[in-house]
């Protein structure tokens, strides 16, 4: 079973993750992305949805025409875990 983070982990990976801010609410990171229109936007959803598949770890998130909203949090582990971290840094990798 995946564990969460623990406070010190959490800031510290978020440290190489500038543009995701941490959820407290949630426990949950989110990042929000802009693109030219909504192909654009829904191309990316398409690639990180192939990821989410592979990883077996699967986003919260919203699109409006050209803007994706993405929350990330392991419900497994009641929070944040290294999985949202993982994935963000995958995320990330497709927008370079």
């Amino acid at each position: 079973m995946v564990t969460r983070l623990t406070d010190g982990l959490r800031d510290e990976s978020l440290a190489s993750l500038p543009e995701w801010r941490h959820e407290p609410a949630r426990d949950a990171i989110v990042r929000s992305f802009a693109f030219r229109d909504f192909v654009e936007a829904f191309g990316f959803m398409t690639r990180v949805a192939l990821l989410a598949e592979k990883a077996d770890h699967h986003p919260e998130w919203s699109n409006v025409w050209n803007k994706v909203d993405i929350l990330l949090t392991t419900h497994d582990a009641g929070g944040l875990s290294i999985r949202d971290i993982q994935m963000a840094q995958a995320i990330d990798a497709l927008v370079g």
